[in-house]
């Protein structure tokens, strides 16, 4: 990495536009961090849909095997068939599959061994193909030490290109280093605009810094008000009644 690679201030810190509607319902995609489970990749057509398409399609039944809310077609109804949907469409050059998929070799999981060189290979291809959440893994491996040897720098880089391409959690990633490193003002930047795309760690951590003095009431207001708002964009009666179906399976915040 040389001088050419550095990152402006004035580009970090533009707000990156939000993901992609759900291509059914055509509302704000979800953001949940620990257990996804307000949206689903779609392994036929490469389709990311909402909690409450997803349900609104699964309750009707029309057919013993549940169809995909997007292209129809039957979904995986095992684990190995979903993979070997994945690897096609791996083969067809979709960088979130890709990125799926090698998550498996990093973290040894569906039957791959784990193998984190091989895993930082693919999630650079992933990247090329535009797959923001690569970055944030190779920023992970950097920072972590996996396949490669630790190197915050770098790891910075690559969460810095992440969060540009609106990756929400190398956002707050970004915001926590720059937190330990003393910069709360920094810190704090990256937080209100993770916090903007639905990141309730980091609304959760500038209430803390809030509480010691390290920010003011105003940055506690206008975090909490970003917070409202992207609720307030994802919220819809179908979602809704997903998630009162089912939180395990359809909760989305």
């Amino acid at each position: 990495m040389d001088k050419a690679d550095e990152i402006s201030d004035e580009e970090l810190f533009k707000q990156p536009p939000p993901k992609e509607d759900c291509p059914i319902c055509f509302l704000r995609m979800p953001l949940l961090l620990l257990n996804p489970t307000g949206s689903k990749y779609q392994t036929c057509c490469g389709k990311m849909i909402c909690s409450g398409c997803c349900h609104a399609v699964a309750k009707t039944k029309k057919t013993a095997i549940p169809l995909c809310p997007f292209c129809r077609t039957p979904i995986p109804t095992s684990k190995v068939e979903m993979i070997e949907k994945e690897k096609k469409r791996v083969e067809a050059g979709d960088a979130t599959a890709i990125n799926n998929l090698v998550v498996c070799h990093r973290d040894g999981r569906n039957g791959y061994p784990q193998d984190h060189t091989k895993a930082l290979d693919f999630f650079h291809r992933a990247a090329i193909l535009g797959d923001f959440e690569s970055f944030l893994n190779i920023g992970y491996a950097y920072e972590n030490g996996e396949g490669v040897e630790v190197d915050m720098e770098k790891a910075t880089h690559y969460y810095e290109l992440a969060a540009m391409g609106g990756d929400v959690n190398a956002r707050h990633n970004l915001g926590i280093l720059s937190a330990k490193s003393g910069n709360v003002d920094r810190a704090l930047k990256h937080f209100l605009i993770a916090t903007r795309d639905g990141q309730s760690v980091s609304l959760n951590l500038i209430k803390d810094l809030y509480s010691k003095g390290h920010a003011t009431k105003e940055d506690y207001t206008k975090a909490l008000q970003a917070y409202q708002a992207y609720l307030n964009e994802i919220k819809s009666p179908q979602r809704d009644e997903a998630a009162a179906y089912s939180k395990e399976k359809y909760r989305y915040y």
